[in-house]
């Protein structure tokens, strides 16, 4: 208890909480609204979605996208009428996305320094196990060649919790803005269910700041 209080005192734990939440409610009224007699229940979760969306706009960590965001919560509230909405919608989904693209590039390019780490290691683990070179055959080098990327490449997450949970979050936050800006279309239950991950991840790093990506 006392953890989760200390949780919840932190602004950025309370953002992951309200984040988590609001993709809950888009994830269950997505689910719900096709089902005869639910439409009162997906009322109360729209509107309970919409209630967190707002008490979340000071909380938003990317500069760029939380002018934006500010400007269309400033619409919503009434507060200035003469503001384009779909305009800044369209401006906040592209800073975000840029924002989330360089985040993938740089989780990868810490990818491919553990993998390269994680060969140069096995590679020497099977020099000194052996002088003899392995005879294979160039299809077996071609079966053989993904599984090797592959196995490198769990490995290297096993072995970096923090860049894995990081990959994940980036992931799953892009699909929102691909769905915005039309590069790639989803539905309510995908964009929820990648809101509600990437929430649970941000509350893990939160929560352990030990699992926080450190960058080289």
């Amino acid at each position: 208890m006392d953890g989760f209080i200390r949780f919840t005192n932190q602004t950025q734990g309370r953002d992951r909480l309200f984040r988590a939440t609001q993709y809950t409610c888009m994830l269950l009224r997505y689910l719900l609204e096709p089902k005869a007699g639910k439409e009162k229940v997906v009322m109360k979760l729209k509107k309970l979605e919409s209630s967190v969306s707002t008490g979340r706009k000071s909380n938003v960590n990317r500069v760029i996208y939380f002018i934006c965001d500010t400007i269309l919560w400033v619409r919503s509230v009434g507060l200035a009428s003469g503001i384009n909405k779909e305009k800044w919608r369209m401006w906040a989904a592209r800073h975000y996305y840029y924002s989330l693209l360089l985040s993938l590039a740089r989780d990868l390019y810490e990818i491919s320094l553990q993998m390269e780490q994680a060969a140069h290691d096995r590679a020497k683990r099977e020099k000194s196990l052996s002088q003899e070179p392995l005879g294979y055959s160039v299809a077996d080098e071609e079966t053989e060649w993904l599984q090797s990327f592959l196995l490198l490449l769990f490995r290297s997450l096993k072995k970096h919790p923090p860049l894995l949970l990081d990959t994940v979050k980036n992931f799953c936050d892009i699909l929102n803005p691909l769905d915005q800006l039309g590069i790639y279309k989803s539905n309510p239950g995908i964009i929820g269910l990648g809101g509600l991950v990437s929430s649970i991840a941000g509350i893990i790093i939160v929560a352990y700041p030990q699992m926080k990506l450190k960058m080289h």
